[in-house]
This record gives C-alpha cells, sequence and structure tokens, in this order.
C-alpha cells in the first residue's frame, strides 16, 4: 500500500487517468507544485470536516485560529456545506431509522484501481440509498455531479464496506461548490455503478497502474503534472494551425464550431507553456528570444498606521465608506431578519451572455432576450 494520503491512482485525478491512462506514469517525473488554492481548499475542508461533526454533536477540534486563508467567506461556504450534510442526514432519516454518518472516511478502491483508496468528504448510508456529498472550495470551473468518477469511486468503496449491512438500491452522488453556486446532483443504481466498475473502472485502472495504452487529450489535461510538456497535447492543439488564423467571416460554420469546441482547451494550453517557461526562466533557465524582467506593480502603504495619524492630523478622514456585500449584511442580520427587512431591495440580475457546449446545464437564452441584448 502507498503511503498513508497518497495512492497511485487517486480517485481525485481518476476523470484523468480513466481518460488519458498515460497521464499518471508520465507525471511521476515531476515535483508536485504546491499551490495557495490547494491549500485554501485543505483549510476549507478541515473547517467544513469540524462544522460537519459538531452539527452531529461528536468531539471535534475547532481549527480556525491555525488557518491561515480563513474569511468571512470561507465562514459563510463551510456554514452551506454543513447546513447542506445535515439537510440530507434528515432525509435518510425518513426512510431508515438508524442511518449511519461518516465524515472525512478513508475507502478501500482496491478491488477495482490497483493499490486504490481515497478519502470521501460525506458518507450518508441508509436502507434503500447511500450518498455521497462531495465539498468542492474551488470556483474556477463548476464541477458536474453527473456520473462523476471520482464519486462513483468513493461509493464503491463504501459499498464495499456497508453494501452487506444495509439494504442499498440506489447512489445519491452530490457535489457542493458555494463560491460556484453550485449545488449538483446524480442518481444512478447500485448495479449500474458495479456494471461501471467492472467494464469500464477496473480495465482502464489496470492500464493506467502500468502505464499502458494510449494518449488522449481533452478537458483532464489540466490535472496532469506533464501537462506543459505532453507532445501529444501539443500535436492536438496544434490542429488548430491548419486554418492559419483566418478571420470569422472566411470560415464555414462547420470550422467555427470546430475552433469553438478547441478553443478553450489551446488558450489552456498556451498559458500553461508560459507559465512553466517562467518558472524555469526564474530558476535560471534561459529561453533563446526572451529575457526575465520585473513586471509592473502598483503603489502602496508600507505603514498604514503612520498614515491614519498624519492624515488624521491634517483633520482628513483617511477612510472610505461603503454599504456591506449582500452576504456580510446576510451574516450580519440572519437569515430571516435579512430576508424581512431588506430581501425585497436584493435583486440578481440576468448575467452576461456566453457561449457554451450544449452538455451545459444552463437554459438557452430565448430569441425574445437576444434581441433585447
Amino acid at each position: 500500500m502507498p503511503a498513508e494520503g497518497h495512492a497511485t491512482l487517486p480517485a481525485s485525478s481518476a476523470l484523468m487517468w480513466l481518460n488519458c491512462s498515460q497521464s499518471i506514469r508520465m507525471g511521476e517525473s515531476y515535483k508536485d507544485q504546491p499551490s495557495e488554492y490547494a491549500a485554501e481548499g485543505t483549510e476549507a475542508h478541515a473547517l467544513g470536516e469540524y462544522k460537519v461533526l459538531k452539527a452531529l454533536k461528536r468531539k471535534a477540534t475547532n481549527p480556525t485560529k491555525k488557518l491561515k486563508y480563513f474569511c468571512e467567506e470561507m465562514e459563510n461556504c463551510t456554514d452551506g456545506y454543513r447546513d447542506l450534510v445535515m439537510e440530507l442526514v434528515r432525509m435518510a432519516k425518513e426512510k431508515c431509522d438508524d442511518p449511519l454518518i461518516l465524515v472525512e472516511q478513508r475507502v478501500d478502491l482496491s478491488y477495482w484501481i490497483p493499490e486504490g483508496f481515497g478519502t470521501a468528504d460525506a458518507l450518508i448510508v441508509a436502507d434503500g440509498v447511500l450518498t455521497i456529498c462531495d465539498y468542492k472550495h474551488g470556483k474556477g470551473i463548476a464541477v458536474d455531479a453527473t456520473d462523476n468518477p471520482q464519486l462513483k469511486c468513493y461509493a464503491l468503496g463504501a459499498l464495499a464496506m456497508f453494501d452487506s449491512i444495509y439494504d442499498i438500491d440506489n447512489v445519491h452522488l452530490v457535489i457542493y461548490q458555494p463560491r460556484r453556486e453550485n449545488i449538483s446532483e446524480f442518481d444512478i443504481s447500485k448495479n449500474d455503478l458495479y456494471k461501471w466498475a467492472e467494464e469500464e473502472l477496473r480495465p482502464r485502472a489496470e492500464l493506467a497502474y502500468k502505464g499502458e495504452g494510449e494518449f488522449s487529450c481533452g478537458e483532464w489535461c489540466r490535472f496532469c503534472k506533464a501537462k506543459h510538456e505532453c507532445r501529444a497535447r501539443a500535436e492536438a492543439n496544434l490542429l488548430l494551425a491548419k486554418y492559419d488564423f483566418q478571420l470569422p467571416p472566411t470560415l464555414s460554420d462547420s470550422e467555427i464550431a470546430v475552433i469553438l469546441d478547441k478553443a478553450d482547451g489551446l488558450v489552456s494550453w498556451a498559458n500553461d507553456i508560459k507559465a512553466y517557461a517562467l518558472q524555469m526562466a526564474i530558476a535560471g533557465k534561459e529561453w533563446q528570444g526572451w529575457k526575465l524582467v520585473e513586471g509592473r506593480s502598483n503603489r502602496k502603504i508600507s505603514n498604514e498606521e503612520a498614515v491614519i495619524e498624519a492624515v488624521t492630523a491634517m483633520g482628513k478622514d483617511p477612510f472610505e465608506k461603503k454599504l456591506l456585500s449582500v452576504t456580510a449584511l446576510e451574516k450580519l442580520l440572519g437569515k430571516s431578519k435579512f430576508n424581512e427587512i431588506i430581501g425585497q431591495y436584493v435583486v440578481k440580475p440576468a448575467g452576461k451572455p456566453t457561449l457554451v457546449p450544449e452538455s451545459d446545464k444552463r437554459q438557452a437564452i430565448n430569441s425574445d432576450f437576444k434581441e433585447a441584448k
């Protein structure tokens, strides 16, 4: 078994290695690059775990004082996660007298994935339905629960532990992503989940573990450690060069559709190349035709207390006052008072039109809206 906390084929990366079986072994020669986003997400999970355990009246230590990235937003996000988990628990209790609730539960996946294991944020095991709830603190990309391989892996691990104890027929997958205002849910029967595990998960996992199979490029490339140097990815993106950067009016509808389908991946690949080149340049590497320079910066106050004292002494007010945000006002007043007193003044304007693939769950804008715009 690999070291605690690290699996060769992590469930969290299942989307990547299920689609590109070469990605895991290819990425082994690259060091993990810690990021503030990952550290912030880890802290949010720790706070969310504490709040759920407290709501369940279990012993837990408040980690807030040790959190580097703690802020009002994290407080609100984890409050929402706790509330959602407790609502799922309430629903489970309506159908089962003694549901089992597990938080940050490690599950064994080795029956389907070589040396595989993972940690599920929240498991609710009850007669009839097994519920998996996963907290996503990131706000970059909305994560969909529909056929989500990470959550399906967690569900398999939970079934391996409890299928013989509880009479489970279906699995309910839930993703809570508050910073994207995203709650995504998906249901799959236990039999269909087992079928997927045997027909897709196990054979693909065996290929990935051995580093065999073919390279495959797609949205999952963003998770790959070798993404900036992968030649298969470069070749796939450079296929767009055949259009020779023609202006849109000179392209056919079908050509534009093809470019739209690949444009985000091309931009992501180009940005990964730039980020990698910068990182290597800072480390001392010289790129022919390029040089490392100091970027632009903005002025900042070096001593706030001294500035406040000096400006105040002149009889001036160095502070600006503005209305609290909607979220801050809701927390200040409480949800019920917020809705009662100022709820009528809160509106949510229509978002700016954006072009997305048909697979996107948002409803298409109607023709009247288009004409108004």
